[in-house]
């Protein structure tokens, strides 16, 4: 039985058709040149550092989640081993920009994951404050605690779904806190649902607190609790295993895939992630719209935990074969409410491209599959905007200054709070800033930053 509320037209979308991202005027050649300096030397494209108190700190835990010495970062990442000490041991509190990206493909993890991200700290620093505690709570309640007891009256299935449902939107929408006051209440909702005397009631709930759970686990990750969101996740893929729908543990292994990748075991990401989509097409799911949705983000994962391995080819083949193979999502029957399934169309598979290209040393590939991009108009916000703050940094490791600055500018009129709490936007305002020719709208971006007063 498929749970999922109805699908409304009117969610994730922007007025229009298509959303025209913008039209990069870089070039479009390609490089396979790895390097811890910007094209043209270390004086062509930045001046500056980034600082961060817990850098080394987080670069020490990352590196002994990868089972590295500091000779080996050095040797994968291609900074000397030397300024690996000193940032680890406090003796050096900053790093340029492109040290940075090198120690990150070394480890095998987003940028984002070495600078301290996430996007999710609220307005107050906050990251785990009362809100949050109530949030773990919910995902582990209290040992020995009451069992659930079935809904009361009134209470309706249909808008707890609706509500998991509008969480998800929030999710993407970065609206961090919001979908954080709203999670206990989902999540203890939906278990009275699991006590329920009617089968099929206790399947759908059982579905709900699976997507549930799943929701609070991308929030802890985002939170930078990714054991936490392990916890969650496992717990969510119980739960799943639990309902009628097949579709939802391969989503929620796909969250999981995410979150290993995200510690850094990309290994163990890549396994699952492949094992889960290859029994979405045993099962012959794929040939659905939803199923085909989850098989493709299943498949952008293997390739996203490929890419970090080192195996940039390998995760291009794959990341082509979905690009093929999203093009059949529109062809297909509509499935079910897309704010609930997993993101997979010819513009998510183009946007991951891109930033596997970014992350991995292709600028100019980046900005080659970015020039032009229409979205598609069930594209996520969240998506739109990581899209951007990968091109920006596509535009920097180049040494296009103006081109970055221009890319800056669109972020902060389509996401301006998650950009003002996003510490790789923050890291590539301060490199630009210390440039010794600034860019016309730099300083804007500077100050609302606070990267100068």
């Amino acid at each position: 039985m498929r749970w999922l509320p109805r699908r409304r037209a009117s969610d994730l979308a922007l007025p229009g058709n298509d959303f025209w991202l913008f039209d990069s005027h870089a070039p479009s050649r390609t490089t396979s040149t790895r390097s811890t300096d910007p094209p043209g030397g270390k004086d062509a494209a930045y001046g500056g550092c980034v600082a961060n108190e817990d850098l080394g700190r987080t670069l020490r835990r990352l590196r002994r989640l990868a089972s590295l010495t500091q000779e080996e970062l050095a040797e994968r990442s291609g900074v000397s081993v030397d300024v690996i000490r000193q940032l680890e041991q406090g003796r050096k509190h900053s790093a340029r920009l492109p040290t940075l990206h090198a120690l990150a493909n070394g480890l095998g993890v987003e940028l984002t994951t070495l600078l301290g991200d996430p996007p999710a700290v609220s307005s107050t620093g906050e990251n785990d404050g009362p809100r949050f505690v109530a949030v773990r709570r919910a995902i582990m309640p209290v040992l020995w605690g009451p069992e659930p007891e079935p809904p009361g009256p009134g209470f309706s299935l249909e808008r707890l779904r609706e509500q998991i449902a509008d969480g998800w939107t929030q999710y993407h929408a970065a609206e961090f806190d919001t979908v954080m006051k709203a999670l206990p209440d989902l999540i203890s909702d939906a278990r009275t649902v699991t006590a329920s005397d009617s089968d099929d009631d206790r399947k759908a709930g059982f579905a709900a607190l699976g997507k549930a759970l799943q929701l609070a686990g991308h929030v802890a990750v985002r939170m930078g609790k990714t054991d936490l969101a392990l916890t969650s996740l496992e717990r969510a893929i119980e739960a799943a295993g639990q309902s009628s729908d097949p579709l939802l543990v391969p989503m929620i292994v796909n969250s999981t895939a995410w979150t290993y990748q995200r510690q850094g075991r990309l290994e163990d990401a890549l396994s699952i992630a492949l094992r889960a989509a290859d029994s979405v097409t045993d099962a012959g799911l794929a040939e659905t719209t939803d199923g085909l949705k989850v098989w493709g983000a299943l498949t952008m994962s293997a390739a996203t935990s490929a890419a970090r391995s080192g195996d940039y080819e390998r995760a291009a083949a794959m990341m082509e074969t979905a690009e093929k193979e999203a093009g059949r999502v529109s062809k297909l029957p509509d499935g079910g409410d897309n704010r609930m399934v997993s993101v997979f169309s010819p513009s998510s598979v183009r946007i991951e491209r891109v930033r596997l290209a970014v992350q991995y040393g292709h600028p100019h590939d980046a900005l080659a599959l970015a020039k032009g991009m229409r979205l598609s108009k069930d594209t996520p916000p969240s998506w739109r905007t990581w899209l951007l703050l990968d091109v920006a940094r596509a535009h920097t490791d180049i040494g296009d200054a103006a081109g970055a600055v221009k890319t800056l500018e669109s972020l902060r009129r389509v996401a301006p709070t998650w950009m003002q709490h996003h510490t790789l936007a923050v890291a590539i305002v301060r490199d630009l800033w210390a440039l010794p020719n600034h860019p016309a709208g730099l300083r804007p971006l500077a100050e609302f930053l606070g990267v100068v007063a």
